[in-house]
């Protein structure tokens, strides 16, 4: 399909070109999100993630034992080290796109839910008995994404409900403290909750208004600003990763919002200007920070154009223009 259907502009046009001549987890997604091109080219190319590029790479570097640097850190490679690990490389498969009946994948969720679930009824690895929001976030997210098929995946999600605090959001501090919610712990449950609402679906009217409610609290903030005193919270917020591993940045959390088909907020307003100014002349976004650690190897060059940001800027900038009309 003609990529200047989806804007004719022609800087747009180019943009998505590009984005055509990229990485097949690229490809699909731009087909998908962009192109709306038929559900059997999309599937076709989402397809090949787990036998060539990026994906077919990242299959590669798992272990006999079905993890990914399981014999460098004292948990086995479960959580560490950061960002080889299974649970970040796992996450990086599920943006990848990497089809859900993967059995590599499947077996190292096996992992990450057998050798993670605590007895509070979350995640977390190298603790005994408490676990870690932030991770019981990426976890379900990682499983509900593969449709990993456990009753423990609705005890994940009961203790995710149970950690949302007074303000609408989560904070993994909240056991030590914590009386105000985290926007990297909120992305990254909001992400889990989704994805299990819509490959799982149990408890579908609890885990919808918790995430309205975690919307609610990233909507006050208007993504980045104190509610308080309206000062940038912190300004690598306006900076634009991938892949943002835990943490949190505007681009991430509007992804987010296009992602469950939001409506219009014109709290999202002064974010959406901000990912607007940062288009380059020739219609793509750069990759503006990069999280330090080490990798299996580099997607893309800190600094230059960026097939992440790009894709991910035009879905949000789509989904913003519809929702005017």
């Amino acid at each position: 399909m003609n990529a200047s259907r989806v804007n004719p502009t022609p800087r747009r046009d180019k943009a998505i070109r590009w984005l055509l001549d990229g990485d097949p987890a690229i490809r699909w997604q731009t087909l998908r999100d962009l192109v709306g091109a038929a559900e059997r080219s999309v599937e076709r190319e989402r397809s090949k993630v787990a036998r060539k590029g990026w994906g077919a790479r990242l299959l590669a570097k798992q272990d006999r034992a079905g993890t990914w640097a399981g014999g460098l850190s004292s948990d086995g490679g479960l959580y560490s080290p950061k960002w080889t690990s299974t649970t970040y490389t796992m996450l990086l498969l599920r943006d990848f796109g990497l089809p859900d009946t993967n059995r590599q994948a499947r077996r190292a969720c096996a992992l990450l839910l057998d050798r993670g679930t605590q007895r509070d009824g979350g995640i977390n690895y190298g603790w005994r008995g408490r676990s870690e929001t932030c991770i019981t976030g990426m976890v379900l997210s990682i499983l509900s994404y593969f449709g990993f098929d456990d009753d423990r995946l609705d005890t994940l999600a009961d203790y995710l409900l149970a950690q949302q605090m007074p303000d609408g959001g989560w904070n993994c501090q909240r056991d030590y403290g914590a009386t105000h919610s985290s926007v990297h712990t909120t992305i990254s449950v909001l992400e889990g909750l989704r994805l299990y609402e819509l490959h799982r679906g149990r408890n579908a009217q609890a885990v919808r208004a918790a995430q309205r409610r975690g919307c609610e609290f990233l909507l006050v903030h208007r993504l980045f600003r104190s509610d308080r005193t309206g000062e940038i919270i912190k300004p690598i917020f306006l900076r634009f990763s991938f892949p943002p591993r835990w943490h949190y940045d505007i681009l991430r959390a509007l992804d987010y919002f296009q992602a469950v088909n939001a409506p219009r907020d014109a709290r999202l307003a002064e974010a959406i200007e901000i990912v607007r100014r940062s288009q380059r002349e020739d219609g793509r976004w750069p990759l503006q920070n990069r999280y330090r650690g080490k990798t299996y190897f580099e997607l893309e060059r800190l600094g230059m154009p960026g097939r992440w940001n790009t894709l991910r800027a035009l879905r949000v900038l789509k989904w913003w223009e519809r929702t005017a009309k």
